[in-house]
């Protein structure tokens, strides 16, 4: 493991300037707990570590009628504690719950978990589904990016050197509308996921559905969005035919790969069925709003 130093900002400003320094392999403290890997493989010494904790922005969140704002380093255990969050993203709040164990809940974050760019990452379905945006604060200001391109490949995501993660901002859905998030795991608990989905459903007020956005994960080097699979859900009333429509969408959008976990071929099926399954759920709370 490479020799650390440790940094610890107090404002974003400061951050970008540590960022940007340029000299020495640089690492982001959000929640930490892939750190410990990452910084196992790191050969440069020192690893500069730089702790965004400390910037109050950066650990909180807040909802109103404009949507969801949330600091990327708010531990999961309290963001998964707000129920004024989960009445509004109940699929987002499940995603976020699924990341490790108690102990690791208390650490990790929603946008640890987007930045660490893990293809079987659990919130960026959920995250996607809900049409979030990335706010990047860098040396030559801000930018906007739609989450579903946020992420570029197997742990890499859109961001330059000197570039940070300010905060993830999801609009306030339409009235009717409510999301869901599954997953397949070998294991009850505690484990990644074989394969995911992530549902966000509107529906009118005879209960068709008017919109809907389907992510799929682990069955790609990314998180995958399927307009086909929404396209199948908007116009009807979520349906047996519908629904079976969307699974296959899903599983033909797929590209999932064959290891000890899962075959391809199993990865394709249950994505499919978490997708139908993730849609039927978040059309039932849509009712219910």
């Amino acid at each position: 493991m490479a020799v650390v130093e440790y940094k610890v900002p107090q404002s974003l400003e400061e951050a970008v300037a540590m960022l940007s320094s340029g000299d020495q392999a640089t690492k982001v403290l959000a929640g930490g707990t892939d750190l410990i890997i990452q910084a196992k493989a790191q050969n440069t010494d020192p690893l500069v570590v730089v702790d965004i904790k400390k910037i109050n922005t950066m650990m909180g969140a807040s909802i109103d009628g404009s949507g969801l704002t949330l600091g990327p380093s708010m531990p999961c255990a309290e963001f998964t504690a707000r129920e004024d969050i989960k009445a509004v993203f109940p699929g987002l709040v499940e995603a976020a719950y699924l990341i490790g164990s108690t102990q690791v809940q208390g650490r990790c974050s929603v946008g640890g978990n987007l930045c660490n760019a893990s293809p079987a990452a659990d919130t960026i379905p959920a995250l996607i589904c809900n049409g979030a945006q990335c706010v990047i604060v860098g040396p030559n200001g801000e930018r906007t990016v739609a989450a579903e391109d946020f992420v570029t490949g197997v742990a890499q995501n859109c961001m330059q050197q000197g570039e940070l993660l300010k905060s993830i901002q999801i609009p306030q859905p339409a009235a009717k509308t409510s999301d869901a998030y599954l997953r397949f795991i070998p294991r009850t608990e505690m484990d990644i996921a074989v394969a995911g989905a992530g549902v966000s459903i509107t529906l009118d007020d005879a209960g068709v559905c008017t919109a809907a956005r389907v992510c799929i994960g682990a069955v790609a080097v990314t998180a995958l969005l399927v307009p086909a699979a929404a396209d199948a859900l908007i116009g009807s009333t979520i349906d047996d035919a519908a629904l079976q429509a969307a699974a296959e969408a899903a599983s033909a959008a797929s590209k999932p790969i064959t290891d000890r976990r899962g075959t391809a071929e199993f990865r394709r099926h249950v994505v499919g069925v978490l997708t139908k399954r993730a849609a039927k759920i978040a059309a039932d709370r849509a009712k219910e709003k």
